[in-house]
């Protein structure tokens, strides 16, 4: 599996560690020791994923994945030494794929690039190809494109997800497990996620978030898209 990962990391021991691990591998990568040092290389060079400190000089890592994800589709997988559920919650909110704590083993942090790349390159199963239309959007689920009037709209792979997931079931109403389950197979966070991605979803798409037209709240049952 060829890739290039990019390291956003300030302590140099863990950065070099991490970059020493994947380089065994055969997996190229690069090292920065700033978030603005890694928007930099984001905005002239591709990369396949992002291992992301989150206590970092200058601008944190959960303000830098907010831009990260305003410019990449790229996974992320967040290496910190906080360890709290609402940390998590809120890295995996703004669009992080993954969340290891530190301290943590260089080869099991190497295993989850591995697992985080071969995910993203094959495709999660509740993907279907094609386009799909609801109002005035686009879904290219090929291209991994969300248009609006034939305007690109930013949106992370999560949520990406969780939308294509929602649209192959419009009509239905599903449950936050099954969604959990589906989207993310059950890993990466708890349930909760769920309804923190929601949230920022219908941001993304809904005139009024509060009173939605797509994703709709079924209360004591879960959530249904309906494009009536």
């Amino acid at each position: 599996m060829k890739a290039r990962v990019l390291i956003i990391e300030d302590e140099q021991e863990i950065g070099e560690l991490i970059s020493l691990y994947l380089r065994k591998d055969g997996i190229s990568n690069d090292l920065v020791e700033s978030a603005e040092a890694g928007l930099e290389k984001l905005a002239t060079e591709a990369y396949d994923l992002l291992v992301l400190d989150i206590n970092l000089p200058g601008m944190d890592g959960f303000e830098a994945l907010g831009e990260i994800r305003r410019h990449s589709k790229a996974p992320v997988i967040i290496v910190s030494a906080r360890e709290s559920d609402e940390d998590k919650i809120l890295g995996l909110g703004l669009g992080a794929d993954d969340f290891v704590t530190k301290p943590f083993s260089p080869k099991v942090l190497v295993a989850r690039v591995r697992a985080n790349l071969r995910r993203f390159q094959e495709g999660d199963q509740s993907r279907r190809e094609g386009i799909i239309t609801f109002g005035d959007f686009t879904l290219d689920v090929d291209g991994y494109l969300l248009k609006r009037a034939g305007r690109r709209v930013p949106i992370p792979p999560r949520e990406f997800d969780l939308l294509v997931f929602l649209m192959n079931n419009r009509g239905n109403t599903m449950t936050p497990e099954e969604i959990y389950r589906t989207v993310w197979g059950n890993k990466y966070g708890d349930v909760s996620t769920v309804a923190v991605h929601i949230q920022r979803l219908r941001k993304r798409i809904e005139e009024n978030p509060s009173d939605p037209l797509y994703i709709q709240t079924v209360h004591g049952f879960g959530y249904r898209f309906s494009d009536d």
